[in-house]
């Protein structure tokens, strides 16, 4: 499958592909695109050229696939005869001509070209063996090429050769075309633009998702509110026991509610922002302009896409991770993905950021200010990653970083509609239903710690008491650790917890506006100082239960799992105790 604005780069992977097997069927996706930057590809002389089916194609487009789907039958029922091969230079081709009648394959032109380049490892025992060897030694000493020349010449052939069958099966406006994607490189992926430029992207996707968000939140957790009251009107009018009305409407549908109102608007602003940027290009570029940090790091340069995925959940980040092929660099970016804080975070943060930093009265000003302050968040998280990433690879996954081809996708207009229901429903819904799978049964657990009493004291009371020394020390406080605890399920409900625990409430509860909210924190305690503390631990604590449970699938060992859920932690705590110490010096 072939890209028709930049046919010569793809044919590279054609004609190795042809020197496999005639049974090839070339298809050229995005001819739309094509068409609309004035390129026309030739396909009747490409075919010619290559001497196999060459189909052009809108992928999206259904009607257009007609004739892949005839070109495929016709293959399977005739492939071609003759296909078009790479003339290397005269030194290769007489290594091959001398390994060739001794490869024990069918396709034995094919098998000594990778003998010569020393990729015989993946073509069976007989490559590993020592009359192989000799023979391979003395091929290569005849042709006077050392095993890297050879490599450096075949891909030199096979590139030079896409070029000229791309540019001769070309039309108009390509180069124009590739120009203009030059100028914006120039700017998106430059030295002294490419940062500031992510930066200030970054900011904007938090500052619209801030101001989105607010309204449709409040309309929501008003709707839910009043289901919240059908249903316990509907409990009532079947005389439900008390305890069971208490523990459905306050424990398990207010906590599975809390999660939905909170959680759902900004998944929904921020997702379709995400992807904008993904179907845009851009985020390929982001992946190359962090490529040499990462590598600093002895990582892969494309743990940076699986980072950004991290953003939106840090589940579905982990997930991403199949796509790094090394094992060891995979397991740097599952082990450190949750370091960056997912869609769950994202408002408490803005919440204590708003409360303690900004003001709670609200305004554009105000959600700029909150918006610049919570991207300085996330470069602190962003800088964790790089640096628990470097320790990793130089402790327990110790190795080299490998390299990466990263082809650039030509920058595109994104499909709005498409790109709507495409996050909307294979990312928010999905990343809601695991929420709410695990905030329900979390709220009937929190209603019973609230409600079953020893000696007088409720068990939440308890182990806020027996956590306090310890939250003292980190600069929060028993409640706000006993929060993050019974958080575990779901990141979204924890400030709701320390809520109920201040105020002796049965069940998480929502206060009318941030300026109550945070009066209740004071009359608690709270400075400035247990908000700073409380903020960066949001950041850096473990990951929540989905999270954990998808490092387990995706590694297959509970100890990396283990890991996964103590690095963050021990992160957090670290600049917790040294925040709070630093600032006691001076308050």
């Amino acid at each position: 499958v072939c890209d028709a604005t930049c046919l010569a780069r793809n044919l590279n992977l054609v004609l190795q592909i042809l020197e496999l097997t005639p049974r090839v069927v070339v298809c050229v996706n995005l001819m739309d695109e094509a068409k609309r930057r004035g390129i026309t590809p030739d396909l009747a002389l490409l075919e010619e050229r290559l001497g196999v089916p060459v189909v052009g194609c809108t992928a999206r487009k259904k009607k257009t696939l007609v004739a892949l789907f005839t070109a495929l039958d016709r293959v399977i029922e005739t492939p071609p005869r003759v296909a078009r091969g790479v003339e290397y230079p005269a030194p290769i081709e007489q290594g091959i001509a001398k390994l060739a009648p001794r490869v024990p394959a069918n396709n034995a032109r094919f098998c000594a070209l990778r003998l010569l380049c020393g990729e015989g490892a993946a073509l069976g025992a007989w490559a590993q063996s020592e009359e192989t060897r000799v023979a391979v030694a003395e091929a290569r000493e005849g042709a006077n090429l050392s095993e890297e020349e050879c490599r450096d010449a075949v891909a030199g052939a096979t590139m030079s050769l896409a070029v000229a069958l791309g540019r001769e099966s070309m039309g108009g406006g390509a180069g124009d075309y590739h120009a203009r994607d030059r100028r914006l490189d120039r700017f998106l992926t430059g030295r002294r633009t490419a940062y500031p430029v992510m930066l200030l992207l970054l900011a904007l996707i938090f500052f619209i998702t801030i101001i989105g968000a607010n309204y449709p939140s409040a309309w929501l957790s008003s709707a839910l509110g009043a289901l919240s009251a059908r249903l316990s009107l509907g409990l009532s009018a079947i005389c439900a026991p008390h305890w069971l009305h208490s523990l459905l409407i306050d424990g398990v549908f207010g906590v599975l509610f809390r999660v939905v109102a909170v959680m759902l608007p900004p998944m929904a602003i921020f997702f379709p922002l995400f992807t904008l940027l993904e179907d845009s290009g851009y985020l390929p570029r982001i992946a190359y302009n962090l490529d040499r940090p990462f590598h600093a790091c002895r990582a892969c340069g494309k743990q940076a896409l699986t980072m950004c995925m991290g953003f939106g959940c840090n589940a579905a980040g982990v997930v991403g991770c199949r796509i790094i092929d090394s094992p060891r660099e995979r397991l740097l970016a599952i082990l450190t993905n949750s370091l960056v804080p997912c869609n769950g975070r994202f408002p408490a943060l803005l919440s204590l950021i708003m409360m303690f930093f900004v003001g709670a009265a609200g305004g554009l000003g105000a959600s700029l200010l909150s918006a610049l302050l919570l991207t300085l968040f996330i470069l602190l998280s962003i800088g964790a990653t790089f640096l628990a990433t470097r320790l990793l690879s130089a402790t327990v996954l110790r190795g080299q970083s490998s390299s990466f081809t990263l082809e650039l996708p030509p920058y595109r207009r994104p499909q709005i509609g498409r790109v709507i229901v495409r996050s909307l429903l294979d990312r928010t819904v999905c990343v809601l239903g695991r929420a709410a799978a695990v905030a329900a049964p979390a709220g009937l657990v929190i209603w019973l710690a609230a409600h079953l009493t020893v000696g007088g004291e409720t068990l939440l009371s308890h182990a806020a008491a027996f956590l306090d020394p310890f939250g003292r020390f980190l600069g929060m406080d028993g409640v706000i650790l006993l929060a993050f605890a019974l958080g575990f399920p779901a990141n979204e409900i924890v400030l709701p917890l320390a809520v109920m625990a201040y105020t002796a409430q049965g069940s998480p509860v929502e206060l009318e506006n941030l300026g109550v909210m945070r009066d209740l924190f004071v009359a608690n305690g709270w400075t400035p100082l247990t908000a700073l503390c409380t903020a960066v631990f949001f950041l850096f604590h473990w990951p929540c239960s989905t999270t954990l449970l998808t490092v387990q699938k995706e590694t297959g060992k509970w100890r990396y799992t283990v890991l996964a859920a103590l690095l963050p932690p021990a992160i957090g705590m670290a600049l917790c105790a040294l925040i709070a110490a630093v600032g006691r010096l001076f308050l």
